[in-house]
């Protein structure tokens, strides 16, 4: 069946907070009905978000009635749903709608929402679930095969855009490259991966490397980043994916004139330079590692802003930089085929 989705962002639908609506609507457009905020006035996502064109926003499911899959599009912290949302997931379920969450609190967990969906049908999808029990034992890794991974100063400053662009770019230059989703966000778009923030610790190294065993059958790897090693909440997520998926290549991330971490506004973002040095010893210690490119969020910046900035880091840090949704990810690409040359990885 194919999927018509309509993206729940209830009350929440701001750039930040609505982020899975946002990126499903950037790359899955054709399959998104409209976005259900019963808060909104009527207008279209592109007005809401700057991206979907004419999709519409809407105030019930009645007004999308060719939708059959409810996708909960916001991100919360401690990833629970939050309670004007529930009504709505109900309502979908009872009427037959598969519902697809990536929430830390698990739709098929919930007594209510289980028992009426075996009446309805509907299927609950926790894109986050796991079983997930492997520890990293560093076999069978095929060194031809090309891994790039994109870190960050931050939570939340676009590095899963900066790989989906990259590889979309690298596929324009009819390259084996796949994106490798490690989030929920990522996952609902690619439709694989592996949530590796709802892993055990002892677990996430085993679970990116069975990532990178499953798909090194391509020739280039790009691997989404989570987290941040400066991030007082999330640095331990990040390094362990850091270490289990053994990247040659490491593209930075960072978003333009923020300063302070995000959720933790009392905590400072270190020097970028401090923060990369940071990534290079962890990466290393495990495998020879280099940065290739830098990846900017430059949404709050003027197009002068924008080049003046992109000026400076590049001249700071010798790397192309670039804002993939700006101009695109090609100045990333040809980054990642300059590495493999020199690694002599192509056969």
């Amino acid at each position: 069946m194919e999927r018509k989705l309509v993206i729940l962002t209830e009350g929440r639908s701001t750039v930040m907070a609505a982020k899975t609506a946002v990126s499903v609507i950037r790359y899955c457009t054709e399959s998104v009905v409209a976005v259900l905020d019963s808060t909104v006035s009527e207008r279209t996502t592109q007005e809401l978000f700057g991206v979907g064109g004419d999709i519409p926003v809407v105030g019930s499911l009645v007004d999308a009635p060719e939708a059959n899959t409810l996708v909960i599009g916001i991100a919360t912290a401690g990833g629970k749903l939050p309670p004007e949302m529930r009504a709505y997931v109900l309502e979908a379920i009872r009427k037959g709608m598969n519902v697809e969450s990536g929430l830390h609190t698990f739709l098929c967990d919930d007594e209510e929402f289980s028992r009426e969906a075996a009446a309805s049908g509907s299927v609950l999808r926790d894109i986050r679930k796991n079983n997930e029990k492997d520890v990293a034992v560093r076999r069978n890794i095929r060194e031809d095969c090309l891994r790039i991974h994109s870190v960050g100063h931050d939570c939340s400053i676009g590095k899963m855009v900066s790989t989906i662009e990259l590889t979309r770019a690298l596929k324009a230059m009819g390259e084996d490259a796949k994106f490798v989703a490690t989030g929920q966000t990522g996952i609902l778009i690619e439709g694989d991966g592996c949530p590796v923030d709802c892993v055990v610790s002892d677990f996430v190294n085993g679970a990116a490397e069975k990532l990178v065993l499953a798909n090194q059958h391509h020739d280039i790897l790009i691997v989404e980043g989570q987290g941040s090693l400066a991030h007082p909440s999330f640095s331990a997520v990040t390094l362990g994916l850091l270490h289990g998926v053994i990247p040659q290549g490491l593209i930075f991330c960072y978003e333009a004139g923020r300063t302070a971490v995000k959720g933790l506004e009392h905590v400072a973002i270190p020097p970028m330079r401090a923060i990369m040095d940071l990534y290079l010893a962890s990466a290393n210690i495990m495998h020879p590692c280099r940065f290739i490119g830098i990846g900017m969020n430059s949404r709050n910046l003027t197009d002068e802003e924008y080049t003046e900035e992109k000026a400076r880091v590049a001249a700071e840090f010798g790397l192309p930089v670039c804002d993939p949704i700006r101009e695109g990810a090609e100045p990333l690409a040809e980054a990642v085929l300059r590495l493999r040359d020199e690694l002599e990885l192509k056969s």
